[in-house]
């Protein structure tokens, strides 16, 4: 007889230990289906930054969503703490961005003015101030930004907690299981099919990331891209800065274990994670302008993920037209900060046909012509 399950999730990542969660918390059951091990895509890969201001473009539906997410962890992380004894590096420091020429305080003036305007924390520094928080910054630096609220934390730990709870609640998890395609009957979703085998299940989210299109018999066109991030991990002498430094799209995150990460790079090559160097010596060169003391730093490890990109840069986080069959995929860069909330939401819309925060930008659906 084929496994039978009230809820399957495809994908182990932040999303989809976060959905499978709530729903076991609401007393159903729940199986994830994940072709390695939990954390093991974008998740793993992360940096950990909770950037819901300082990477923002602008007012919108993705910024609302961002700052709702950022309210969460405060009790997320003591509640995985006190269930699982993990403490997930939860630092709250803050973020600077910072201008090193013209350009840069151009950029800056701007995002103050918006953010300041729509009542968002947000505080300019000069550069004498920078240079007080963080006296390792190169000296050539303008101006800044500090966003107080926008804090880290360590997503390798944040996975391992998500996942541990899960499982203490009821969770199947079914690790090294590739999952071929959603299976359909009568009008509605059935389940899943693997590699020489069939779930059956009453309802259905795929929380894949970038390979969420890939999934035969989805009811539309997912059009969820990789997109491959290089990261760099090194290993100062001391710690040299405490916040989480931007510069340019780029980052410098220091971790409460002594190591400083650096990212990302944004690269298009499909579904290929190799680290590059180029990649890799456009990161250390990014890094040494920010800070020109990490010169002497040595290189602890460096990788690559793939993180799911979207044609109009929102998540696909809905409903699809499939009845039972949900997805929550396509969080690019926001995904740690985004992970949790967006788990808990299409668990809501799972239970209840609803959910707490309008996901109608996100709608799967708005790729369809007839929705256009």
């Amino acid at each position: 007889m084929p496994e039978t399950t009230d809820v399957a999730i495809v994908g182990a990542g932040i999303v989809g230990c976060s959905a499978a969660l709530e729903l076991a918390a609401a007393g159903l059951r729940v199986t994830v289906f994940e072709e390695k091990g939990p954390g093991a895509g974008a998740t793993r890969a992360a940096a950990g930054i909770l950037s819901s201001q300082s990477d923002a473009e602008g007012p919108g539906p993705l910024l609302a969503l961002g700052l709702a997410a950022r309210e969460t962890y405060p009790q997320l992380t003591e509640e995985l703490r006190s269930e699982t004894g993990i403490d997930v590096g939860y630092r709250t420091r803050g973020t600077i961005v910072l201008a090193l020429d013209s350009g840069d305080e151009a950029e800056l003036e701007h995002r103050y003015e918006w953010q300041s305007m729509a009542g968002l924390p947000v505080e300019r520094l000069p550069a004498g101030r920078i240079h007080v928080l963080e006296p390792q910054v190169n000296r050539a630096v303008r101006q800044g930004l500090l966003f107080p609220l926008d804090h880290q934390l360590d997503n390798i730990l944040l996975i391992q907690a998500l996942s541990a709870l899960a499982g203490a609640r009821g969770v199947t998890f079914r690790l090294g299981r590739r999952v071929e395609a959603v299976e359909e009957s009568g009008g509605r979703v059935a389940g899943l099919r693997l590699a020489g085998e069939r779930v059956r299940a009453g309802q259905v989210v795929i929380a894949a990331g970038c390979w969420s299109g890939q999934i035969q018999g989805l009811p539309e066109k997912i059009p969820v891209m990789p997109v491959r991030g290089q990261m760099l991990a090194l290993d100062p002498d001391a710690t040299i800065i405490e916040h989480v430094l931007f510069h340019s799209g780029r980052y410098l995150v220091p971790r409460w274990n002594g190591r400083l990460l650096v990212g990302s790079t944004l690269e298009r090559a499909g579904f290929d994670a190799t680290v590059t160097a180029g990649g890799i010596g456009r990161l250390i060169s990014h890094a040494l302008d920010i800070v020109p003391g990490l010169k002497d730093a040595r290189i602890r490890e460096a990788w690559a993920g793939l993180r799911p990109g979207t044609e109009d840069g929102l998540p696909i986080i809905g409903r699809s037209s499939l009845s039972g069959l949900f997805y929550a995929t396509g969080l690019f860069r926001s995904g740690i900060l985004l992970g949790p909330l967006t788990g808990k939401l299409i668990a809501q819309l799972l239970l209840h046909g609803r959910a707490s925060h309008s996901l109608q930008p996100f709608d799967p659906l708005r790729f369809t012509p007839a929705s256009r």
